[in-house]
């Protein structure tokens, strides 16, 4: 059966986005026309994706009502003759079942995972992390080609990684590849925030998995780490040695990442997709350039 479930962690508190989150999920963002984590899930939906879990936690009630059918915005838009706006809705008749779950207590991803597993069960599932928009506008195929790759080579988990620059590889996880690394290649290790020395690739993770069912005793036995955390890396470090198959997928040049989980990855990107806009686009590109001259 193909893997039609995606895991959502959107529990964590965006501290290093405050103000913007204090009252906000930093999922909830705009970035462009739309809030992150909309994108994810659209992203998703193209993949063949069916159900959806959320892994929520304190204030995050606005992504529930997001995805909600608002019937009476629907009416109003048409009593008041804005039908045009209906097509800004679309997103509320994805076919998709959506479901949430709380994570309790702040103990990092891989706890937020684990969370999952009275929904999930037995099956094989996507994680694709809230926060992270994959390719503009989410124009990506990677989550598909992972599902393709997991169901084929019956492998524990695949892992979505992209290249950073070799002075970043301290803010990631970071691949060993086992031999060689092309387009997809099987992890011999998963470093979690290596020095630069210690980095074995410049492959970073890339907040797309896809996971057997057998991750969850891992995370189970993982022990917390740093930050008081369980780690998802640290599991997938146990799947590899204990020899479990897990794969890598390399993201395409036009998959970039875009992480929004600092106020410098936000402004870039919030810039990136306003400038790709097919209405607002041009205008706003005229005043950056004409803003710019003035500022030199």
């Amino acid at each position: 059966m193909s893997v039609d479930i995606a895991v959502v962690p959107v529990a964590g508190r965006g501290t290093r986005l405050l103000p913007l989150t204090k009252s906000q999920p930093k999922e909830m963002l705009p970035v462009g026309r739309k809030p992150v984590v909309q994108y994810v899930v659209e992203e998703l939906a193209r993949c063949g994706i069916g159900r959806l879990l959320f892994v929520t936690g304190p204030g995050k009630t606005a992504i529930e009502n997001h995805f909600d059918i608002d019937a009476e915005l629907v009416d109003m838009l048409r009593e008041t003759g804005k039908e045009e706006l209906l097509a800004e809705l679309a997103f509320e008749r994805e076919d998709i079942e959506y479901f949430y779950t709380r994570q309790r207590r702040q103990l990092g991803l891989g706890h937020a995972v684990l969370c999952a597993r009275p929904v999930v069960g037995d099956q094989s599932f996507v994680v694709a992390l809230g926060d992270s928009i994959i390719g503009l506008n989410a124009q990506s195929e990677v989550v598909g080609t992972m599902i393709e790759r997991f169901e084929t080579s019956r492998a524990a988990a695949v892992i979505a990684l992209e290249e950073v620059p070799r002075e970043e590889v301290v803010h990631y996880g970071i691949a060993k590849p086992r031999d060689g690394a092309g387009d997809v290649f099987s992890l011999d290790d998963l470093i979690e925030k290596p020095s630069v020395g210690e980095a074995p690739s410049n492959l970073a993770v890339a907040a797309r998995y896809v996971f057997s069912p057998a991750i969850f005793p891992y995370l189970e036995r993982t022990p917390r780490g740093k930050g008081n955390e369980i780690q998802l890396t640290d599991a997938i470090r146990m799947l590899i040695r204990d020899g479990r198959e897990v794969l890598g997928v390399r993201l395409r040049r036009d998959e970039t990442r875009f992480d929004i989980g600092n106020f410098e990855s936000y402004f870039t990107s919030f810039v990136e997709f306003a400038l790709a806009d097919p209405q607002d686009g041009p205008a706003l590109r005229r005043y950056l350039e004409k803003l710019l001259e003035r500022t030199k």
